[in-house]
Parts: structure tokens; C-alpha cells; sequence
């Protein structure tokens, strides 16, 4: 599984024009699983998502984790993280995670997510074309592999 996360003062997700669902201040999260992943992963990802330390303390250091500052987290289904690029100009998206498998483990993710947070966290629909408008706070933006977690 590979994540993009960015620190937002804000995120607002349409779908067709209408909001569907909305956060303050935390993460912005998407989530793209490939053939392969397991509930490991995303649990080792869940953990990774709660724990890091990218929001400022007192001092101004990034110290602090979205629970720590009571912040909201998105997390939004995006299968074209998977892309491979390296042939050609047209990405693939062969390692992608057919729905039977990736929708199952994106929700599991979510519920992952919201035991460590104590919150819940907003979502996407599974498959859906949606439009995100959110406002990356630093910018701060990682990105985390699980298969890279050994």
C-alpha cells in the first residue's frame, strides 16, 4: 500500500457538485493499494498515519501528531498512486488491487485509523470520480510505502 499525506488547514471533497465530506485542520490522506497488500499493511500504515510527528509543538518544531493537536484526517481511495511509469509515457496501473481486494483494505485502513485517533475519519466513495480542494499547510507532504517498512 502507498500513501500520500499532507498536512492541510483544510480539505472539502464533491462529488457531481456536492459536498460529500469536509475536515479542518489535519491530514489529507490517499491511499492506493496494489495486488499484494494485506490488513498488515494497512495496519502497519494506520499506525505510521497516527503517529507521525509533522504538526508543530509550542516551540514551532514539527513534534506533535494529529492526535496530539485533536486534528481531522481524509482518507481517500486513489488507485493511480500504483502507476508505473518507467515504460512509455502512459502509466500503468497493472499493480493496482482489483475493488474486490482494495476496497475491503482501504476501509480497513479507515477503521485502523479511527482506533488510534479516537476521531473519525472522513472518506471518500470507493470508485467514484470526486474532486478534493484542500490547502497543504507548510507544504508539508510525505509519502509512505509499506513495502518499504523492513
Amino acid at each position: 500500500m502507498r500513501l500520500v499525506i499532507q498536512r492541510v488547514t483544510g480539505a472539502r471533497l464533491s462529488i457531481g457538485g456536492e459536498e460529500y465530506s469536509s475536515i479542518g485542520a489535519g491530514l489529507m490522506v490517499l491511499v492506493g493499494v496494489e495486488n499484494g497488500d494485506t490488513q498488515s499493511d494497512a495496519s502497519w500504515l494506520a499506525a505510521k498515519t497516527a503517529g507521525l510527528r509533522i504538526f508543530a509543538d509550542e516551540a514551532g518544531v514539527m513534534n506533535l501528531d494529529v492526535k496530539a493537536t485533536e486534528g481531522d484526517v481524509m482518507a481517500v481511495s486513489q488507485f493511480t498512486l500504483t502507476a508505473s511509469t518507467r515504460k512509455g509515457n502512459r502509466p500503468s496501473y497493472i499493480r493496482a488491487a482489483g475493488g474486490d481486494t482494495a476496497a475491503p483494505l482501504y476501509e480497513f485502513y479507515c477503521t485502523e485509523l479511527e482506533k488510534l485517533t479516537g476521531k473519525s475519519v472522513a472518506r471518500g466513495v470507493f470508485g467514484a470520480d470526486m474532486q478534493i480542494e484542500l490547502t497543504n499547510d507548510g507544504p508539508v507532504t510525505i509519502i509512505i510505502d509499506s513495502k518499504l517498512k523492513e
